[in-house]
This record gives C-alpha cells, sequence and structure tokens, in this order.
C-alpha cells in the first residue's frame, strides 16, 4: 500500500474551523435548544476546558482521516471537497448517531441539531483539505 502524507497546516485549518464551528454552533446559535433537550438546564457547567481541548483534539483525528480520505478521492477543489466530507458524513457519521438517538431515545429535534452540525463540519473541513491540495 502507498503512503500518502498530507500536510499538517490543511488539516490544522480544517481543524480549527470544525473547533469554531462547534463553538459557535453550541455555545450560541442553538445553545438554549441543545441544552433544553439534553437535560441540562440550569445546571452548572462542568469543566469548558476539558470539553473545549476534547473537542479540539477529536476534530483533529477527523481532519486527519477526513484529508486521507479527501487525498484518496482525488478531489481538488472545495466543491470536491465538500462533496467528500457529505458523502463520509452519510456513511459514516449518520447512521450511528441516528442509532444511537433511537436507542436512547432522544428527540428528533437534537439529533437534527448534532447532525446538522456534523454535516456543516464535515463539509466545511473536506473543502478546505481538497483546495488546499493537501
Amino acid at each position: 500500500m502507498n503512503q500518502l502524507h498530507v500536510h499538517i497546516l490543511p488539516v490544522l485549518i480544517a481543524t480549527v474551523i470544525q473547533w469554531l464551528l462547534g463553538a459557535l454552533w453550541y455555545g450560541y446559535v442553538f445553545k438554549a435548544r441543545w441544552k433544553s433537550l439534553v437535560g441540562v438546564d440550569g445546571q452548572k457547567p462542568g469543566s469548558a476546558w476539558f470539553g473545549m481541548v476534547t473537542a479540539f483534539i477529536a476534530n483533529l483525528i477527523l481532519s486527519f482521516v477526513l484529508a486521507h480520505i479527501v487525498l484518496w478521492s482525488a478531489a481538488t477543489s472545495f466543491r470536491q471537497g465538500v462533496a467528500m466530507g457529505a458523502l463520509c458524513w452519510l456513511g459514516f457519521m449518520a447512521p450511528p448517531m441516528f442509532t444511537q438517538h433511537i436507542f436512547e431515545r432522544r428527540p428528533a429535534k437534537l439529533f437534527a441539531i448534532n447532525a446538522a452540525y456534523w454535516l456543516l463540519a464535515m463539509m466545511l473541513a473536506g473543502g478546505v483539505l481538497a483546495n488546499l491540495n493537501l
């Protein structure tokens, strides 16, 4: 198998975009609705730093793997990268998230908030990774 190497700068840029999008998505845009749906209204927040660092590391891993998929697919434009991000979301994220929400009996609105975030995050990351030509 050929060793495919990706450049770290595009991976870091994609990571930061996902991380900032998550902060905006869950911290501002859907903050009240999301907190209500997961049942943390009025509770004292835990360690925000631990959550943010963990989210950054998770986004870094996702971006690194997505960079390889974008490279393997030969996507070289933002549009092609967006398509690869959407395809990966459809195949690898949406089905297990949906199944988990069903078994946990979580509200459909919570699935919509979470799934939409990951779709947008993966599309943006895929677009950036392909456009920067890894």
